[in-house]
């Protein structure tokens, strides 16, 4: 009886996430975010919790999101029936559990918004160099709206570009924007 309880409660914390966070969220942050950042579920806990919610309909993949290429960029979100769920039992989760999640979600949402939509990769050239791609995904779909290739001349600065990209991006795609593209 316990374990169905505890069960119960852990899909509850997911459902409650997904609704603080107020974001389509991929299976590794949302797994970060209850394990690894914070001990709200157990990484096995979590992982099947998801997949249950999923399955019961509570948890939807978003329509587009996660081409077939790279299926961690899949993004789920909260359903309806879940929203239902959740405004019915979620008295079920601790008072401090419910209090560190909306704090959570409140000061960290938009730092999980920019990782998963401002993304890079880079490899490796025939000639020694290396390419950087910067991405601004879109949210909904997780598929590109904004793509910028740049050669480097080592993997250090590849690297480094990479990091300042997160902090950048906005700043950077307005700028093209308005000098590309606005009547301005």
């Amino acid at each position: 009886m316990n374990i169905l309880q505890d069960e119960t409660v852990n899909k509850l914390i997911l459902l409650f996430v997904f609704d603080k966070m107020e974001i389509p969220l991929t299976e590794d942050s949302i797994v970060d975010i209850c394990t690894s950042r914070n001990d709200w579920l157990k990484y096995m806990d979590c992982k099947e919790s998801l997949s249950q919610l999923l399955d019961v309909n509570f948890l939807c993949k978003l329509d587009g999101s996660g081409a077939e290429n790279n299926p961690k960029d899949t993004r789920y979100t909260i359903t309806m029936d879940g929203r239902n769920c959740l405004a019915n039992f979620f008295n079920r989760i601790k008072q401090h559990t419910r209090e560190e999640i909306f704090n959570y979600a409140k000061t960290n949402r938009m730092v999980f918004k920019r990782s998963q939509e401002y993304v890079y990769e880079y490899f490796k050239n025939h000639d020694g160099s290396h390419t950087v791609v910067f991405k601004i995904k879109e949210p909904i779909i997780a598929q590109p709206m904004f793509e910028i290739r740049l050669k480097t001349s080592t993997r250090s600065s590849a690297v480094t570009a990479g990091k300042k990209w997160n902090k950048k991006a906005a700043q950077i795609y307005e700028y093209v924007f308005e000098n590309l593209i606005s009547d301005n």
